[in-house]
């Protein structure tokens, strides 16, 4: 593809594809993200502009039209202003609702493009190949495969896109966060694939565009299954399928790279198809989930079961004042600190920063728990925490450190219930069960920093709370380790 190009194009998308990989490896660490970032943009911009001068040099004339090359810009500048509005409001609480908003427009331009590559393929910038499809008999080998790859990339792209939707609603609170298994919904998705088999041959087969109605068939059972898949998994799993929606949207990229014949969005769709795939992976090994599990809904959970068959908790809770807790605080030695997406709701990052510096300052060992799915999206807290300028030294992965609770004094939990769960090794009922989690109950003294008593994004009742060791500490995160900030300096 890249020889039907002109060269200096083609050395711009090679260049902008070994930008972007630079910036995956950079976005791999905490101290090189920001540099990571910068040749993620780089990269872009240079993408965009080899595009741009794609369309200048078509052997279309009515493809660098002044109608054209204006509609574009104008595109360019709504999309540009858009981006800019959302990332300089949206708070770090949304971000993994707008992550998901973001994939759904991946999806969904991925349909678009797949019905308007079959309705109007010589309309493509590179159309070599979608004008011989339509000069050639349907039965040749080339018209196929090219109507495959419509066929594939409209698919993915619709599931893509309802998935991410409804990941958005979960996020957002729209919808509940209780997993919606329904029963046979495996024999459901099994007769809806052999439906999508059946019609993808009728679209194959089909002459000029009445593949339209089987292609349209299809988006809609792949929108539904979209749907399905992503309603039937629960609160506790959504980082995961965060990470799993963007795995999909570059497969659905890279497959609207193959329908336009477009070796740079062949190539950064599979950038990020793969990292995504190979983050989810990592992070079910973190949860102790199987990939099936999260890929088709609750894979092995029985049908029509409930979400939660946890046991009742029962007990009495110690409430704290934050007197008491500074006491705590100045008599420990160690100290870790476990935050949750309380923390980011309440904007205390900053706060906390200020804590543990002071309690440093004082002599105490002081570090940070990061659990893998703290939050609602893969490295939440790491991200609010470098925000906070935390030293990356004493921010601590959960295997780094879930050995130590034992020999620490005091352990504060801010905003975070399922992660701190004891129910996930105890309680076969529990629908975390088997989920590795930190096990901050093994320390001498617990102090959990909530709003109330309500349960954990999985709908989980937290028996930590309960335990003799356990001190409830109930306010605002912010407010209340200000508070504790001022006890402890004065």
């Amino acid at each position: 593809m890249i020889a039907t190009t002109q060269p200096a194009i083609a050395l711009a998308w090679l260049a902008a594809s070994i930008l972007f990989i630079l910036s995956l490896r950079g976005l791999s660490s905490q101290q090189t993200a920001r540099q990571g970032n910068v040749w993620g943009v780089i990269g872009m911009a240079l993408a965009v502009a080899a595009t741009l001068a794609t369309l200048l040099l078509a052997p279309r004339p009515v493809a660098a039209s002044g109608s054209v090359l204006g509609l574009l810009g104008l595109v360019i500048a709504i999309g540009c202003a858009v981006g800019a509005v959302l990332a300089s409001r949206v708070a770090m609480t949304a971000m993994p609702e707008l992550v998901a908003v973001l994939h759904s427009f991946v999806g969904l331009a991925a349909v678009l493009v797949g019905f308007a590559n079959y309705l109007a393929p010589a309309a493509g910038a590179n159309g070599e190949l979608a004008d011989l499809s339509r000069a050639v008999s349907s039965s040749a080998p080339g018209h196929a495969v090219h109507l495959g790859e419509i066929y594939v990339g409209v698919l993915v792209g619709a599931v893509t896109f309802t998935g991410s939707i409804v990941a958005f609603l979960k996020l957002r609170g729209t919808i509940g966060s209780r997993p919606m298994l329904i029963p046979g919904r495996h024999a459901l998705n099994a007769v809806a694939l052999g439906l999508m088999t059946v019609l993808a041959v009728m679209f194959v087969r089909a002459e000029a565009t009445e593949g339209l109605v089987p292609l349209g068939a299809m988006t809609a059972i792949a929108g539904l299954i979209g749907v399905h898949l992503v309603m039937a998994i629960g609160g506790g799993d959504m980082p995961v399928v965060v990470s799993l929606l963007n795995s999909y949207s570059g497969w659905a990229a890279s497959a609207a790279g193959f329908m336009l014949s477009n070796d740079l969005l062949i190539i950064t769709g599979a950038l990020v198809g793969s990292s995504g795939a190979i983050l989810s992976y990592i992070m079910c090994q973190a949860m102790n989930r199987s990939i099936w599990n999260v890929v088709f809904g609750g894979f092995g959970a029985e049908a029509g079961a409930k979400p939660s068959g946890a046991a009742a908790v029962t007990g009495k809770i110690t409430e704290a004042t934050v007197e008491q807790v500074n006491e705590l605080l100045r008599a420990s030695h160690s100290v870790i600190v476990v935050p949750g997406y309380g923390m980011a709701v309440a904007r205390a990052q900053h706060a906390v920063r200020d804590l543990t510096n002071e309690l440093t300052r004082r002599g105490v060992k002081t570090r940070y728990a990061i659990h893998p799915v703290a939050g609602r999206l893969p490295g939440h807290m790491n991200v609010l925490l470098a925000e906070a300028d935390v030293p990356y030294d004493i921010v601590h992965e959960m295997e780094e450190i879930n050995g130590d609770f034992s020999n620490t004094d005091t352990v504060l939990v801010i905003g975070a219930n399922d992660i701190v769960n004891p129910s996930a090794q105890t309680d076969s009922g529990s629908p975390i069960y088997g989920m590795p989690v930190l096990e901050a109950w093994k320390a001498g003294r617990v102090v959990m920093l909530k709003r109330g008593m309500a349960a954990g994004y999985a709908g989980v009742d937290n028996p930590l709370c309960y335990e003799d060791n356990t001190l409830m500490l109930f306010g605002d995160a912010q407010a209340t380790v200000t508070r504790l900030l001022t006890a402890l300096r004065s």
